[in-house]
């Protein structure tokens, strides 16, 4: 009996079918298992976890700029170089200044001893109003005298006449001397030396001129690195110039931009991690979200995206948030201004705030390095006033 040629092939299908379905419901069964464990992943891991590569390091540029106008005669440093806070950073040709400076000491001194004149003054027509006094004392004494005696015939009534002046006349001298002493006074009154206007003005003259010549030196008000010079030798500033920049690095900080769906869960304080392209993923800095910025990227812009148009595109827009890091990692592994981070920020603990909730109870940045000035110049101004006040002074020889 004959076979058919299509009996092997027939023969084969059913194994076929079998092995295909084998593979199909294999791989259906790993799709399955990667969708159980994509939502564990999830659920358990992914949806506590937000990130971004848009994230760069911050801090503060302080900036280097004159108070006062002056042509630059020194550099104390470049780009790069590490400055302490308070060290010299440039100087100015300070010669007029210390022209102003010694003029206002003079003007000090000149009008100290002024004021003790005022004062001597008062002194001196307090005595001479005594004396006023005394003599129309006697001058009445004198008038009622020659009355009575003018009265009984004794004396001319001329003579009477006369008395009568002279009572008039110490009445208007004493009336004098009462008007000059207390013009005097009004000069004088409820004030010493110390406080006397004119001392406080001539005062403030001397504190701004000193300031002035102290300005001629500008120093570093806080310790960093140099960067951003363009000052040179022998150029002439005004004032508000920009010279340099000092940049604390020990102060820097994250601006994670995150897109704004991923914003439902942070709040202030939350961990994070941080890898930045300098040192890769050996170095991973930790830190906490220390705040969420007041809007977008985009709104703050110098020219702000203008969505009331006819074609107008919904673009996912950032915000940026600030991650403050831990001090010892950066002694360690510093970080410079600009590098590109990856930020990833750990969403377990909610108990935080999503925006500050009181405001700072102290000044986030200061420094100290310009008291010095203030203090200095008073010392100046209250050495001056004491050595134009002393009464032991010496006096020219009669």
């Amino acid at each position: 009996m004959a076979t058919s040629p299509d009996a092997p092939a027939s023969a084969e299908a059913p194994g076929a079918n079998r092995k295909r379905k084998t593979w199909l419901l294999g791989l259906l069964l790993v799709l399955v298992l990667a969708g159980v464990a994509a939502w564990a992943w999830y659920t358990l891991v992914g949806r506590w976890h937000e990130s971004t590569d848009d994230a760069y390091v911050n801090g503060n540029v302080v900036e280097i700029t004159p108070l006062i106008t002056g042509t630059v005669t020194s550099i104390g440093a470049d780009d790069g170089d590490l400055v302490q806070a308070g060290q010299v950073l440039l100087r100015f040709d300070p010669s007029d200044s210390e022209v102003a400076l010694q003029a206002s000491q003079a003007k000090l001194a000149r009008t100290v001893r002024q004021v003790r004149g005022l004062y001597s003054n008062v002194d001196a027509l307090k005595a001479q109003l005594s004396a006023r006094q005394a003599e129309l004392k006697k001058a009445r004494e004198n008038y009622d005298r020659r009355k009575v005696l003018a009265d009984s015939g004794a004396i001319a009534a001329e003579e009477l006449s006369h008395s009568r002046d002279d009572l008039a006349s110490a009445q208007s001298a004493l009336d004098s001397a009462r008007q000059q002493l207390n013009t005097s006074t009004a000069l004088v009154d409820d004030t010493v030396v110390a406080s006397h206007p004119d001392v406080l003005a001539a005062a403030a003259d001397l504190r701004q001129a000193y300031l002035d010549n102290a300005r001629t030196t500008l120093v570093a008000p806080v310790t960093g690195y140099v960067a951003k010079r363009t000052v040179q030798l022998g150029q002439r500033l005004q004032p508000g110039t920009a010279t340099m920049a000092v940049i604390p690095l020990d102060q820097v900080w994250i601006d994670a931009n995150f897109k704004e769906t991923q914003l439902r869960d942070m709040r202030i304080g939350q961990p994070v991690e941080i890898t930045s392209d300098l040192y890769g993923s050996d170095v991973t800095y930790r830190g906490h979200i220390d705040s969420l910025g007041a809007g977008t990227g985009s709104a703050f812009a110098l020219l702000p995206a203008q969505n009331a148009t006819g074609n107008w595109i919904k673009i996912v827009q950032r915000v940026p948030v600030r991650v403050h890091l831990d001090p010892d990692q950066l002694r360690q592994h510093p970080l410079r201004i600009g590098l590109s981070t990856v930020v990833e920020v750990d969403l377990h603990d909610q108990s935080g705030a999503m925006l500050a909730q009181q405001p700072p109870q102290q000044a986030s940045y200061a420094t100290q390095v310009y008291d010095r000035q203030s203090s200095e110049a008073d010392r100046l101004i209250a050495k001056l006033i004491h050595d134009n006040s002393a009464a032991s002074g010496k006096t020219a020889q009669q």
